[in-house]
């Protein structure tokens, strides 16, 4: 696919110029990062959150030849979600400055390495915002879809029900990381005086591009809790699930956080490290530590575990060398050893306050090596480097009782078919509703202490 001008999104802000790119690899890394690390715009002023809507409208008018009014269907009840979530956003979505799963050099290995490419069903269509002098004012990692796979925000149930009557889910746009499900920003906007006119631009051009295609739906998932909240503003339909993180409430050892937990839960961690521990030696690997050899090592894993779970792993074997090449310096890999061989491996990134749990695998069982490597080694380089939290990915209930509390995860979704919509909307109701009463349920399981009894 080859670079594309889209429509001038804001008739107010003639200066911008709105286009779709097809390789991350043409545009300059230094341009998407002062986007992608950059302090986040607040909530919209009246002016553009009215622009951005009317372009909403308009492309959802245009998108199928739908009437503009099925874009607000649904969201009736949007403000009481929004005030029922604002809480829970402002303690769990806090930001990380250097998410490291947003940058030129993450993005661009997945795209280098053919793992994201038109052949495997996720063809890169960034939509691009630049100013006056063709300077990059914002940006949105986008992908054209042709299934749903690698997303983790299930959507499956969606396809079936439409093509069941007659309609064609695919191709939709996912605004997200491929393969990653990691809270972070999607609507990456470079500061300055008109930062929140270029993400206005943004959004619109996002739509305008679901119009081009004629796409079914364009989904923005794991984006943070206020760019949730701005889209749900917009009309986009507000989705909730649930991960375990754990949080570091200034503990200055492992030690120090299992004497927070109940005196069953303690016990049962230290006779779980103890048992993982035999006969193991367990190295951090980063920087120059990352060799080939290494890498070769940790695929092997990676194939073995991710085959027997998942069928087909997602990723390949030079993406991992892309990525050591790249960002050593914001990898920490774990790695067992038996016997001076490799025998199991975590692989996990770093950003400026958190410690993200990726990849995993092993080619030997050893009891509770699993969550050695992937838990509570992560707890220990957290604490060590004072990191606020340690996300060790999607699902998992097993984490709570190793200190892993719930935490909320957002995405929002536009869908042009107004019969679709309705139905979506409904279900998202319910499942919101589900959602928060079962992390608060689970929250209740924690395995803290309570009232000060051990």
């Amino acid at each position: 696919m080859k670079s594309c001008f889209l429509a001038q999104p804001m008739s107010r802000a003639p200066t911008f110029r709105v286009r779709v790119e097809p390789a991350i690899r043409s545009i300059p890394a230094a341009a998407w990062d002062a986007c992608a690390f950059a302090t986040p715009t607040g909530e919209s002023n009246g002016s553009s959150a009215k622009a951005a809507r009317g372009l909403a409208d308009r492309a959802a008018a245009e998108s199928k030849s739908q009437a503009p009014e099925s874009f607000s269907e649904g969201v009736e009840s949007l403000s009481q979600v929004l005030e029922s979530k604002s809480e829970d956003a402002e303690s769990t979505g806090e930001e990380d400055s250097r998410n490291p799963f947003i940058s030129h050099d993450f993005l661009s290995a997945l795209e280098d390495s053919q793992a994201v490419s038109v052949g495997t069903g996720w063809a890169p269509q960034h939509v691009l915002v630049e100013d006056a002098e063709g300077a990059l004012a914002a940006a949105l990692p986008c992908y054209l879809k042709a299934h749903s796979q690698g997303e983790y925000v299930f959507d499956h149930g969606w396809a079936e029900a439409y093509e069941r009557v007659g309609g064609d889910y695919y191709p939709k746009l996912q605004a997200a990381v491929p393969f990653t499900p990691v809270t972070g920003r999607r609507l990456l906007v470079r500061p300055g005086p008109r930062a929140e006119a270029a993400r206005a631009a943004l959004i619109a051009g996002a739509l305008e591009l679901a119009r081009h295609r004629t796409v079914s739906s364009l989904h923005v998932t794991f984006p943070t809790a206020a760019e949730w909240k701005h889209l749900a503003e917009l009309g986009f339909l507000a989705r909730t699930d649930r991960q375990f993180h754990w949080l570091n409430e200034g503990y200055r050892s492992f030690d120090d956080f299992l004497a927070r937990l109940s005196a069953r839960k303690r016990k049962v961690i230290q006779r779980e490290r103890r048992e993982a521990q035999k006969g193991v030696e367990i190295v951090r690997l980063t920087g120059t530590d990352l060799t080939e050899k290494v890498w070769d090592a940790f695929f092997s894993f990676y194939m073995d575990t991710g085959s027997r779970k998942w069928g087909r792993p997602y990723l390949n074997r030079e993406f991992f060398s892309l990525t050591g090449s790249r960002m050593s310096g914001r990898i920490v890999l774990l790695m067992a050893r038996r016997g001076g061989r490799s025998i199991a491996g975590a692989l996990n990134f770093l950003g400026s306050r958190t410690l993200y749990g990726r990849y995993w695998g092993a080619v030997e069982h050893r009891p509770f090596l699993h969550f050695e490597l992937c838990y509570y080694q992560a707890i220990d380089y957290a604490i060590e480097h004072r990191l606020a939290r340690v996300e060790a990915g999607a699902q998992g209930p097993h984490k709570l009782a190793r200190g892993y509390v719930p935490a909320t995860t957002y995405s929002a979704h536009w869908i042009a078919d107004p019969a679709l919509r309705r139905a979506v909307a409904d279900y998202l109701r319910r499942e919101r509703a589900y959602v928060e009463a079962e992390s608060e349920e689970l929250a209740a399981f924690a395995p803290f202490r309570k009232d000060g009894v051990s």
